[in-house]
């Protein structure tokens, strides 16, 4: 007897209750998404109707007062949100070193041109 799983769903079983794509078909308990997509979604609306952009502005002048007051937390925040997370310097080196591994390959040069004069 063959216990190993099958590529198409549960062994003797077909599909598994997939359709052709490989997702859950329609029934399949197992495929009945986030249980609480609805709730955060009506919060999250609910939310929304209550902050006006007056209110948001009011929110962030709070918090630019309170990073140039020298609060690190509320400065980070700041940071964050405007720039967005940051970025691991070796993984900066990284990409750069792999840019002119292909730019050699290519045989460019620094200005983007080709080797032999035009691109």
């Amino acid at each position: 007897m063959n216990d190993s799983p099958s590529p198409t769903g549960a062994n003797g079983e077909g599909n598994g209750g997939r359709g052709p794509d490989g997702r859950f078909g329609r029934g399949n308990g197992c495929g009945r998404g986030n249980p609480h997509a609805k709730r955060v979604a009506q919060l999250r609306g609910a939310l929304l109707d209550a902050v006006s952009p007056a209110d948001l502005k009011a929110v962030a002048a709070a918090l630019l007062a309170q990073a140039k007051a020298g609060d690190v937390a509320a400065a980070r925040e700041l940071f964050q949100r405007l720039l967005g997370p940051p970025v691991d310097l070796e993984t900066l080196d990284r990409i750069a070193a792999l840019e002119r591994q292909v730019a050699v390959a290519l045989g460019l040069q620094c200005d983007g041109s080709t080797a032999g004069g035009s691109q």
